[in-house]
């Protein structure tokens, strides 16, 4: 049976995504094979696929940049694989460790190299983790984009401490293990979202109080209310600049403040002065590094924290998991499987 790869050409959006049949690569010295077994997507994606994203995508590549499978050939160099390992990949093709550079930042799967959505990828060497392993395959391919930008949003450039209280805003991917995460360290965690529904499975997860935007639309009042006047140590806003005046007003005295989300803000807001007479440190996390990720994956491993899945799709109906994705309003990650 051929093997088969996704590709996109970005001028045509989703319906730019198609199938074409793919070869085995062979390794370089500093590179390893691997048979994808399931990958996972994030907004980034279809940014990317949209034109929208800072990245360009190379027409023809291979999308997504989550996912999990076997080593199945190595170069002659490689010393962190061995064939038949479980890995995953980071997001940045060589960004190891320290600060990242602008020629770091600029190299990506999913966007200038393949991605996870087809049969096999190639891997460098410097891009090789390996994921915990008490998570199957579904939630191994959920890790790199959403789970370690919220790690650095929760743990750098130092640990949140326990104790104090973490604000995330949203119910995507990134806020659910931002969630997670903030309670790995002991932290008290306030949740905003926009239905019953979703309040309580924030609370499932380990949200201690959560705040329906929809009922309450003033909530950053709500969140100064449950924290004494005084506001919030850390905020995690993983929807974007519609949230964000908001968030930093929830925002207590030197408070670090990451901007995850994507959206933008609506036409005609402005955004005078968002910061007011408040002294804090607001942030927008590029992801995180192999280190971050691996740092991510010992917490993971030494909790048994397992992230949170939506629904899984097979490989063959790719088009239709970016269509619940980007449709269907999920609650966790959206996964395609190849087996």
């Amino acid at each position: 049976m051929n093997a088969i790869a996704y590709r996109v050409d970005p001028r045509r959006g989703r319906d730019g995504l198609t199938t074409r049949v793919q070869h085995i690569p062979e390794p370089g010295p500093a590179q390893v094979v691997v048979r994808v077994r399931a990958a996972s997507l994030n907004r980034r994606d279809l940014l990317l696929m949209a034109g929208t994203y800072p990245v360009p995508m190379r027409p023809g590549a291979v999308p997504l940049v989550d996912g999990v499978g076997e080593v199945i050939a190595k170069g002659d160099t490689v010393t962190r694989a061995e064939i038949g390992d479980r890995v995953t990949g980071t997001y940045f093709v060589h960004w190891v460790d320290g600060r990242q550079t602008h020629a770091l930042g600029s190299q990506q799967y999913g966007a200038n190299f393949d991605g996870w959505l087809a049969d096999y990828i190639v891997l460098e060497e410097d891009s090789v983790v390996h994921p915990p392993e008490h998570l199957t395959d579904a939630e191994a391919a959920c890790l790199t984009c959403a789970g370690v930008v919220a790690w650095a949003g929760i743990a750098t450039p130092t640990p949140v401490a326990p104790g104090e209280t973490v604000l995330t805003v949203g119910t995507g991917p990134v806020a659910l293990f931002a969630v997670r995460h903030a309670k790995m360290f002991g932290a008290r965690v306030v949740s905003i979202t926009s239905s019953p529904e979703k309040a309580a499975r924030l609370r499932e997860i380990g949200a201690d109080e959560v705040v329906d935007r929809c009922a309450t639309p003033d909530w950053e009042r709500a969140v100064l209310e449950l924290t004494g006047g005084e506001g919030v140590e850390h905020v995690i806003d993983a929807v974007g600049m519609p949230t964000l005046p908001k968030s930093l007003a929830a925002a207590g005295y030197n408070a670090r403040v990451n901007l995850i989300g994507a959206f933008p803000a609506p036409t005609g807001q402005g955004l005078a002065d968002p910061l007011g007479a408040k002294y804090l440190s607001l942030r927008r996390p590029a992801v995180g590094s192999r280190a971050d990720f691996e740092a991510m994956n010992s917490a993971l491993d030494e909790h048994g924290v397992r992230p949170v899945l939506d629904r899984v799709f097979p490989f063959e109906r790719a088009v239709d998991a970016f269509r619940h994705f980007e449709e269907g309003d999920p609650f966790g990650k959206v996964v395609i499987t190849m087996a």
